[in-house]
């Protein structure tokens, strides 16, 4: 297989996946709402995508198991079966075989075949009449007349004539006759032009349905006419009662553009271009630095052009880079209903936020620690019906994910309704573990913690799903990884709640600078709320007060001169800056306020990877390098010593 062959199908594969996901959604929406027709043509036509694109790449063996599979869900599409849960099951398992086939075109033959002949089964046994026999479609003819002619850039799209063609044929004989008469002189031939034609004729009982669905995804770019066989073909338009609807489609004014064009393009060569646009956002700093400093007009004017340009591509850069939650909740689902299933414990699962968009690399990354905290929810956290009864509570579970921005942060929240964290078990584990002392004293909210420790779980024995101590350790790790906080909350009998907050990106940010002791540091600016001058009662380091009055409300905060242990003199006039996160306030207190600046992130060595209070590192337009701020952090610590002062106050 050639190089162009191998990029060809590695697309076709990322493309069936997400058509196979868009399927599993459609089924699982078709369990509790059957009569949504939009919905199974939708489900049909992705079934039809694949099918004719795996063929056009090499891949038959999927291509003809999704033909039968399509076969069989096209009967569903004609009303000829009802759904039911059974056929939705069935359904669900030959997208997994479809996956399989993607993986391996040449394994799962007899798993191919099984899962259709147990199809077929479950559609026969629900598409029976009165009499015992299969109920025929109404309204069908017995042979008509097809004329059809693809739109000029068809071959272009990946449209195969013969194809379709194939198609025509499986609905019974056919005699297929070539439409030549578009055709020009070969001096002004166009080879990637479809300019032929076809008339063929079908015979046997064949209904415009039939007809419209193999043409399903064609149809506002091509003229096709349907004629029942004994009328010429020039009488399109037959009589209903002559049992064929005649079809005569044309082109809309405009249709076949390119309109809203969609192209993928390697995430290699995105993280490239990031990098190159963040390097010219630093050299655009540099010479904006230049620029102020010779006082040159005209030389200022240019970097200030070079400065909108370098914006106006980072934005858009960083607007290619951004995906929907959607692009990975639609999983989620499948999850949750193989879940019920093998547990046995009834649970719906909902979604808020699907719109939420956070960085390609991120949002790849944050799929498999979903799973774990999902199936932790489902597992450990749910109760079955009759101990939710017996608790007063409904008997079917709910698991809910929700994603909202939070300033410079996006908050993903997975809540539950069970049984909550058992604090006892947790630290009767971790002691038999040796994960904590028998005599310490531990806040609830650190031994919550205890679940993200290697090889941690308060299940006896191994399961299925659970009780090896993995899963958790790797949504920590992960989430770290990303410079992302867990925050985890837990309610005896009445649930869990998990909080993920992720940046936005790992790219470029606006920063706000600031200086301490001399030395520069940026603020991710979104998570700023305002700037005030520190009040002269709290100047002093010695001050017993570690809260300020912001508008009525106390607002706790920190001297980044003494957590930073700057013995440098301080500035006659200290600012505060307010910062935000996850609902949470916290002020820090800096020397200078330099302004705001493009900050391209830069990650931090590993030996340096251990400090809390930092996120990143960014360059200047002078060269030099100033640290991020870890906002989450430092709010954290910031409720330290909100809690520590509650706490003595309540003393």
């Amino acid at each position: 297989m050639s190089d162009q062959e191998d990029l060809g199908a590695d697309v076709y594969r990322q493309e069936a996946s997400e058509l196979v996901q868009s399927i599993e959604a459609g089924l699982m929406a078709l369990e509790t709402d059957p009569d949504d027709r939009d919905r199974i043509n939708a489900v049909f036509r992705d079934l039809h995508t694949v099918k004719g694109s795996g063929a056009m790449f090499g891949f038959h063996e999927l291509a003809m198991f999704v033909h039968e599979f399509e076969t069989a869900f096209d009967r569903l599409r004609q009303g000829k079966v009802a759904i039911t849960t059974a056929l939705i099951e069935l359904s669900l398992q030959a997208c997994d075989q479809i996956l399989c086939l993607l993986d391996d075109p040449k394994a799962g033959a007899a798993a191919s075949v099984d899962i259709l002949h147990r199809l077929q089964r479950c559609l026969d046994g629900s598409d029976k009449g009165e009499d015992g026999e299969h109920t025929p479609a109404g309204n069908a003819a017995e042979g008509c007349r097809v004329t059809f002619r693809l739109s000029e850039d068809a071959l272009m799209r990946g449209h195969d004539p013969e194809g379709f063609l194939d198609e025509l044929r499986e609905l019974g004989p056919t005699k297929v006759r070539a439409l030549v008469d578009r055709i020009p002189p070969i001096d002004q031939l166009d080879p990637t032009a479809c300019l032929i034609g076809w008339d063929v004729e079908i015979e046997g009982a064949v209904t415009s349905s039939d007809i419209e669905a193999v043409f399903l995804f064609t149809r506002d770019d091509m003229t096709l006419e349907i004629a029942p066989l004994s009328d010429t073909p020039s009488a399109a338009k037959a009589d209903d009662n002559q049992g064929l609807d005649a079809v005569a489609t044309s082109p809309a004014p405009g249709v076949g553009k390119a309109t809203g064009n969609t192209m993928r393009v390697a995430t290699d060569r995105l993280d490239d271009m990031m990098d190159r646009v963040g390097e010219l956002v630093i050299a655009e700093a540099r010479l904006q630095a230049l620029a102020q400093c010779s006082g040159d007009a005209t030389l200022m004017a240019v970097a200030e052009d070079i400065q909108r340009l370098a914006a106006g591509l980072r934005d858009s850069t960083m607007s290619i880079r951004m995906v929907p939650m959607s692009s990975i909740l639609g999983r989620f689902q499948r999850l949750i209903r193989d879940l019920s299933a093998t547990l046995g414990k009834q649970m719906r699962f909902r979604t808020r936020g699907e719109d939420t968009e956070l960085d390609k690399t991120v949002i790849e990354l944050l799929a498999d620690p979903l799973v774990h905290i999902l199936r932790n929810c489902a597992d450990h956290g749910l109760e079955t019906s009759e101990a939710r009864l017996a608790a007063g509570k409904p008997t079917v579970g709910t698991i809910e994910l929700s994603a909202e921005y939070a300033g410079a942060e996006v908050v993903i929240t997975i809540r539950d309704d069970g049984r909550g964290l058992d604090a006892g078990k947790i630290r009767a584990r971790a002691i038999e573990a040796g994960l904590m002392a028998q005599d310490a004293d531990l806040s609830e909210s650190d031994l919550y913690r205890m679940i993200f420790e290697p090889g941690f779980s308060t299940m006896s024995t191994v399961t299925e799903l659970s009780g090896r101590g993995v899963g958790m350790d790797v949504v920590k790790r992960t989430i770290a990884s990303l410079r992302g906080q867990i925050d985890l909350e837990s309610e005896p009998g009445h649930g869990t709640t998990v909080r993920l907050r992720l940046p936005l990106t790992l790219a470029i940010i606006d920063g706000l600078l600031i200086e301490v002791g001399g030395e520069l540091y940026t603020i991710p600016l979104a998570a700023v709320e305002e700037c005030v001058e520190l009040p002269e009662s709290h100047v002093s380091e010695h001050s017993n007060s570690s809260f300020l009055n912001i508008r009525g409300g106390l607002v706790p905060f920190l001297r980044l001169r003494a957590l930073f242990d700057v013995t440098v003199q301080p500035t006659e006039y200290q600012k505060v800056v307010i910062i935000s996160s996850t609902g949470a306030r916290v002020g820090l207190v800096v020397d200078n306020i330099i302004g705001n600046n493009q900050t391209v992130i830069k990650q931090l060595s590993p030996l340096h990877a251990g400090l809390k209070s930092f996120s990143g590192a960014t360059i200047l337009g002078d060269g030099t390098v100033a640290l991020i701020l870890d906002v989450a952090q430092l709010v954290a610590t910031g409720r330290m010593i909100e809690d520590r002062a509650r706490r003595e106050n309540a003393a």
